[in-house]
């Protein structure tokens, strides 16, 4: 995996409402995982789903 593949989503932290960019591995077809804003170091729930089919990713945030 390089760099290349990576794909950068704009979130909005759950908690204090503040934007910020994060990377995202499309080639992984489903996974959940914790990553803390950037801004307020909340942990935020992730939740990406990859469809191989049209090539879209969808990125879920939430509250612990």
């Amino acid at each position: 995996m390089s760099l290349v593949d990576l794909q950068i989503f704009t979130v909005m932290c759950p908690y204090c409402g503040e934007d910020f960019s994060t990377t995202v591995d499309p080639s992984i077809e489903s996974e959940t995982y914790y990553e803390d804003c950037q801004v307020c170091c909340h942990p935020i729930f992730f939740s990406v789903r990859s469809n191989y089919e049209d090539g879209s990713v969808q990125v879920i945030t939430g509250r612990d």
